[in-house]
């Protein structure tokens, strides 16, 4: 379970590490046939510009994602999210890459409309074993809000 089940539990600066996922060949292929089937995402003749297979951007930030949710949002008080910006993969993913992925808390705000639920803003990041990132984006989330506790006292 998350140790971040609700919006309050999020820390500005805070740096949560999602976990490690292996980049494999035949799931990259199988992305790429029905999503992005470009030719450097099928096959691995060596062709410009990445000379070989190289995975969808689309499949790095779904693998960011899957991991996402296994470290934070599955137990979460999770709303959803509008959306994300500023999506960039930086180099290519090829098979075999062992992919990490993180994100720190850039920022919360209680939403202004539902007293029940806020925002939690965050950079996002995947990097390879070597250290180097290979997709950065910014993003947000929406989260319940603790519920409140009745107060208890004497008359």
């Amino acid at each position: 379970m998350t140790s971040h089940p609700h919006w309050e539990d999020f820390r500005l600066g805070e740096t949560i590490e999602l976990g490690t996922v292996v980049a494999e060949r035949d799931e990259m292929v199988a992305f790429a046939e029905h999503y992005d089937p470009q030719p450097f995402h099928l096959s691995d003749e060596d062709r410009p510009p990445f000379g070989g297979l190289v995975a969808s951007g689309w499949l790095t930030a779904a693998l960011w994602m899957r991991l996402y949710v296994e470290a934070v949002l599955r137990g979460a008080d999770s709303r959803g999210s509008p959306g994300v910006d500023d999506l960039r993969w930086l180099l290519p993913v090829r098979p075999g890459d062992r992919l990490s992925g993180r994100m720190t808390v850039t920022g919360t705000h209680p939403s202004a409309r539902h007293a029940d639920r806020g925002t939690v803003l965050f950079v996002a990041e995947m990097t390879r074993g070597d250290g180097e990132a290979v997709m950065t984006m910014t993003g947000r989330g929406l989260f319940g809000r603790r519920p409140a506790q009745p107060k208890t006292g004497s008359r």
